[in-house]
């Protein structure tokens, strides 16, 4: 996304260039960016093989696939909770869904409620698992946040290397003294907000993405655990039916 983000700002400023006597190439620009255009040009791939990743990633198929999904159901269906705990625990089946709901039943079966409480685990350990999506999605973010500061950088560096360069000459400056200095400036604040202004769209498309992903897999947990909410595989409720000892009467 980045990459052909400039590569299309490249042929405008190649565009703009044709007009005068030279045309400069994309490398000829980040070339003039000298060490900082460099930097901001390697965020840039950092950017995009992390939006690709996780557009890969963030797929419902894969953080719950449906197989998992409709054997958890039955599972619980029949009351084989250990079994449902079991088939969670199998790094095979290790996934967004699996990591709830195993984590919610194997928390329900250590707790004195048993499984009345199986709704607040399950939001609790749902929370958990969406919080650390919503922390992959934070390098792009960052990247976002860092390369016009990065591009604003450049230009201060730069325009601190033009004064310099009008203190130290004798006489009139020439022009072509400081075009250098100044196109460095310039340069590098055109090239951060390049890699920025895509980076804030990836941004704020893989968080409303991972919103998303949190309703369709919650919506598929509250059908998985809707067997044990009725009662059909609490041990509390078998626990609560057992026949208690009758004291002697006189």
């Amino acid at each position: 996304m980045t990459l052909s983000f400039e590569l299309y700002a490249s042929g405008i400023l190649a565009q703009a260039g044709s007009d005068g006597e030279v045309s400069k190439s994309l490398l000829d620009y980040i070339a003039q960016g000298r060490e900082i255009g460099f930097v901001i040009i390697a965020l840039s791939l950092i950017a995009t093989a992390t939006i690709v990743a996780q557009m890969f990633f963030l797929r419902f198929a894969r953080l719950a696939p449906n197989d998992h999904s409709d054997e958890l159901q039955r599972l619980l269906r029949q009351g084989a909770v250990d079994e449902a705990i079991a088939y969670s625990e199998q790094q095979e089946n290790d996934c967004v869904l699996t990591r709830i709901v195993g984590g919610a039943l194997a928390r329900c079966r250590r707790s004195p409620f048993g499984y009345l409480e199986i709704r607040s685990a399950v939001e609790e350990i749902g929370r958990e698992q969406i919080a650390r999506l919503h922390r992959m999605t934070e390098a792009v973010g960052l990247i976002a946040s860092i390369a016009p500061m990065l591009g604003l950088l450049g230009t201060v560096v730069g325009m601190v290397g033009a004064f310099d360069t009008i203190s130290l000459t004798e006489g009139p400056v020439r022009p072509d003294a400081l075009a250098g200095n100044i196109s460095e400036a310039l340069i590098t604040t055109v090239l951060g907000l390049i890699v920025a202004i895509p980076c804030t769209a990836a941004y704020s498309f893989l968080r409303g993405r991972v919103e998303q992903l949190a309703s369709d897999i919650g919506e598929t947990v509250e059908e998985i655990i809707a067997p044990l909410e009725l009662g059909r595989a609490s041990p509390a409720v078998g626990q609560a039916a057992a026949p208690q000892p009758q004291r002697a009467t006189a």
